[in-house]
């Protein structure tokens, strides 16, 4: 996720005119008019989101007569999305009534002045209380602790490898490495017994946006010995810099890509890359490690572009472990995302009543979790037998919860993650040591945050 700086250069109005000009659906100055904006991401043939909301739109315009909904999906890079959404929520006249918001990235909108707050409505919605307490803090003002969306989902990252490659290279199964060196070893076995099978995949760079600084960065950095306090510390409510671990985070990233671990780096580097590895790498067997998410299996599902009905059977899932297995062993990363009014909606009650009484009841919630292979955020949705059974691994995403992290929920975290994109980049390319990036990450962050918001992490 870069930061939402937009500069004339890189997107105007007009851009933003365009975007909506692209929804499908009535024009939207109608009053009984609802304008959704969702991320549609560049060049994926998978359209699970876009087929869902469909469906709802039905529901809700046949038991709402005269009502219509007007869905405005945005095909763009994932960082690109988030430029494009602002940009619409700056003015009345391209503002849509509900938008799709990454629950990291909410602070910035809200900081903004782009959302408008839902605490009247949730005061007043009965099922507000079954939603968990760590979704809501989510999409919690950081400033003012009023409400400012509604969860969708969530998610845990663990490692995903093909149990047959394993099998071939020798390696004993099940497998749950201890350290990341355990990791690294499992690859280089790979590496020498499966030519044409690259090894391990840990996403890097700036053009692969948050599935980077997540599935890519913070999972080795909060495994490391500060833990939940590497990235920001929040009893002293500063960025932490300067850190052993950050180093120590970089360096794998090195090894992976310099030792040819990794994906070919023109490839790792690629914007849409987290696609060709869902879609193509992992069902065609020419990648043995993934570290990645529990949404993984919506690739490989009947209402996939490609079905892979042999997912369960080939694919095997491992928790991250921590650097050197100490304690609690295992690490994990959640994030989320959650529909939002913006505060310059021409529909907010309109929008509210699509969102409470149709996208967001029961029924839906599950159906939407089944078909994502995300993890509940409501808790009648997780004690759901057809939930529970719909997806096999949901079970083990579900366990790695009591060890899960999430991303500092601050506006100035999108300006940190751009920074670690660059860092990873940096240090995958061969242009700058573990050390030196570590140095510009340092300055980069004392740049965006105030020298007077960091501290110096544990060395």
């Amino acid at each position: 996720m870069r930061t939402r700086i937009v500069t004339a250069a890189a997107f105007t109005a007009a851009t933003a005119l365009a975007v909506t000009a692209c929804g499908s659906g009535s024009s939207g100055s109608s009053s009984k008019t609802v304008k959704v904006v969702y991320w549609q991401n560049l060049n994926s043939s998978v359209k699970l989101q876009a087929d869902f909301l469909s469906s709802m739109v039905k529901e809700f315009q046949a038991a709402n007569p005269g009502t219509k909904v007007q869905l405005v999906p945005v095909t763009a890079s994932e960082n690109d999305y988030y430029t494009k959404i602002q940009l619409m929520m700056r003015s009345p006249s391209t503002a849509p009534d509900l938008v799709y918001e990454d629950t990291a990235l909410i602070n910035s909108d809200i900081a903004g002045g782009y959302l408008k707050p839902l605490d009247a409505y949730t005061a007043q919605w009965a099922d507000w209380p079954k939603y968990a307490a760590a979704s809501k803090g989510a999409v919690t003002g950081a400033a003012d602790g009023k409400v400012y969306g509604v969860p969708d989902n969530t998610d845990t990252r663990g490692i995903w490898y093909n149990k047959q490659l394993f099998q071939k290279a020798g390696i004993a199964l099940p497998w749950q490495p201890k350290t990341w060196d355990d990791v690294l070893a499992a690859a280089r076995t790979i590496k020498a017994k499966l030519p044409g099978v690259t090894p391990l995949n840990l996403y890097t760079g700036q053009a692969g946006g948050e599935a980077s600084s997540m599935q890519g960065f913070e999972m080795l950095l909060y495994g490391t010995r500060a833990g939940g306090n590497a990235l920001y510390d929040a009893s002293k409510k500063k960025w932490v810099i300067g850190s052993q671990g950050f180093k120590d985070s970089l360096e794998f990233v090195h090894t992976v890509y310099n030792d040819g671990l990794g994906p070919a780096k023109e490839q790792a580097l690629g914007a849409n890359f987290g696609t060709t590895v869902g879609t193509e790498l992992i069902p065609q067997g020419k990648l043995a490690i993934d570290i990645d998410g529990s949404w993984m299996p919506n690739n490989w599902g009947t209402t996939s572009p490609t079905p892979w009905k042999e997912w369960n059977t080939v694919m095997g899932t491992a928790a991250m472990p921590t650097q050197s297995g100490q304690a609690p062993g295992a690490t994990s990363m959640s994030g989320g995302w959650a529909w939002s009014i913006p505060a310059k909606a021409k529909n907010p009650d309109l929008a509210w009543k699509f969102l409470s009484g149709t996208l967001q009841t029961k029924a839906n919630s599950a159906k939407w979790n089944i078909l994502n292979a995300s993890i509940a955020v409501r808790s009648d949705v997780a004690a759901d037998p057809e939930y529970l059974k719909a997806v096999p691994t949901n079970k083990f995403f579900t366990t790695l919860v009591a060890d899960t992290h999430y991303r500092p929920g601050l506006p100035e975290y999108n300006q940190v993650s751009t920074a670690i994109q660059k860092a990873m980049e940096s240090v995958t390319t061969g242009q700058a040591s573990a050390d030196k990036a570590a140095d510009t990450f340092d300055n980069d962050v004392k740049s965006a945050v105030g020298d007077e918001n960091t501290v110096e992490g544990a060395r």
